[in-house]
């Protein structure tokens, strides 16, 4: 089956609701980037925004998006056959978007070619030659073998998992800058809560065997993966995002949802800004050169891509 097929089911479902939830998606997105507004859903003082949000230059603000995978090594397969590498891009895309609507115009969307190892050093030395001063890479989530079962789609004998759901959050314990890394994964848990998204919690489970994750922030949904390269060898504060998980049928679907791509672009921005508003001083202490973007983009873009984005 190809990745195409299964995912027009996905776009078929989600453009029915579209047309009606394309003002509703906007304004939200519009109301969560705007300078000094507070989301919906916000029970801490800890979410307040900065006094000072001029602290933060945005303008020389660099956020390296991270687009998880490639298309020659593409990631988890989706409960109806979907690449995650599609999924990334389409996330990356919308957050890139709100990133730059709230005047982050230095944001790098980093897409890289090749099979799976060659391309996560060569992703790592591309965002250190940046300059960077934040590095997110958006992947979407599956589970272990152990946990799926079989059920036909589309004429096809697929895999799927519906018994979790939810997105997660990694920081590796072994980075140059933990505590910078920490700090922006707790901001991003935070704000994906206020505005009612919620973690998994299956990576605390002792079925998880191997793949079990230390869960070092409750509240945020943030876990400890030491050995991933992108979290370990980057020279800036790096977070890893599993946005959602594309083995659970419905989330599926979700994923795809512009209300939801909305709403996590926005809960993303927001956290960039205090982010950036609370390592200013450094910033500016620092005296940063900036350099010109590189990007790597893929040669064509695929029908799936394309429904995608």
């Amino acid at each position: 089956m190809s990745g195409t097929r299964g995912y027009r089911g996905v776009v078929a479902t989600c453009r029915r609701r579209r047309a009606a939830m394309a003002f509703a998606a906007a304004a939200l997105l519009m109301a969560w980037t705007a300078p000094g507004s507070t989301e919906p859903g916000t029970r801490s003082a800890k979410l307040t925004e900065p006094a000072d949000e001029a602290q933060c230059y945005r303008a020389k603000f660099r956020v390296v998006l991270d687009v998880g995978h490639s298309a020659e090594s593409p990631g988890a397969t989706s409960a109806r056959g979907v690449p995650e590498y599609e999924f990334n891009l389409s996330a990356s895309r919308w957050i890139e978007r709100a990133l730059n609507a709230a005047g982050f115009d230095r944001t790098v969307r980093l897409i890289t070619s090749g099979p799976a190892r060659p391309s996560l050093y060569d992703r790592v030395a591309q965002a250190n030659s940046l300059s960077a001063d934040l590095f997110l890479s958006i992947h979407h989530d599956s589970v272990p073998q152990w946990f799926k079962q079989g059920w036909e789609h589309d004429g096809n004998k697929l895999q799927y998992s519906d018994r979790f759901k939810g997105h997660s959050i990694f920081v590796s314990h072994d980075h140059r800058n933990y505590r910078g890394s920490l700090a922006f994964a707790r901001l991003l848990g935070l704000k994906l809560k206020g505005g009612g998204l919620h973690y998994t919690p299956h990576y605390t489970y002792a079925e998880m065997r191997g793949r079990r994750r230390q869960l070092v922030d409750k509240e945020a949904g943030v876990y400890r993966f030491d050995r991933l390269v992108v979290l370990r060898t980057t020279r800036m504060p790096a977070v890893l995002f599993e946005v959602a998980s594309i083995v659970n049928r419905d989330e599926e679907l979700k994923a795809a949802d512009p209300e939801r791509l909305a709403l996590v672009a926005a809960a993303v921005t927001r956290a960039v800004e205090q982010f950036c508003a609370a390592s200013a001083p450094k910033g500016i202490a620092r005296g940063k050169k900036t350099r010109p973007l590189r990007t790597a983009t893929p040669r064509a873009k695929s029908p799936a891509r394309a429904a995608l984005q």
